[in-house]
């Protein structure tokens, strides 16, 4: 089978249905929104968490509590068996060099290295946190963890 041979099964596609396209459709002058109205109009319709007027939801619950997102420090993560995989022996592995070969996304907060997969390669990792073991196993290795 080749790709320009592939498919959707039998009847599991249909056509797109046309609205407004005269009398004869079966659904054309209104298109199905009915005559006069809110949602009859062009962008008309209602906001999300709109309940007709009445209070709605979000603000009749209480508020309660404290909410720490806006004080929090989210680190970007890598494991040791990520690290194992991307780079050679010897290597320094600092936050530049990940965000360069794309192995993480955003720098947030700085970097955090967690003990997940296996290391096999002495490696001088720079970080702002280290996980007991993933710092243990580091220097078991002869590497170097150092906190920036």
């Amino acid at each position: 089978m080749k790709l320009h041979e592939l498919s959707p099964a039998e009847g599991s596609v249909r056509e797109r249905y046309r609205k407004g396209r005269g009398p004869g459709s079966g659904n054309g002058k209104t298109a199905g929104k009915g005559h006069k109205g809110q949602n009859s109009r062009a962008g008309g319709g209602v906001r999300p968490g709109f309940e007709g007027g009445q209070s709605p939801l979000h603000r009749r619950l209480p508020k309660r509590g404290f909410k720490n997102a806006r004080f929090r420090t989210d680190y970007a993560i890598i494991n040791l068996g990520t690290l194992d995989k991307k780079f050679a022996d010897g290597d320094e592995v600092t936050l530049e060099k990940l965000l360069e070969a794309k192995i993480i996304k955003k720098e947030l907060s700085g970097l955090k290295v967690l003990a997940g997969g296996e290391l096999s390669k002495k490696l001088t990792v720079k970080a702002n946190i280290f996980s007991e073991s993933a710092k243990s196993r580091i220097e078991s290795l002869g590497g170097k963890a150092e906190v920036i």
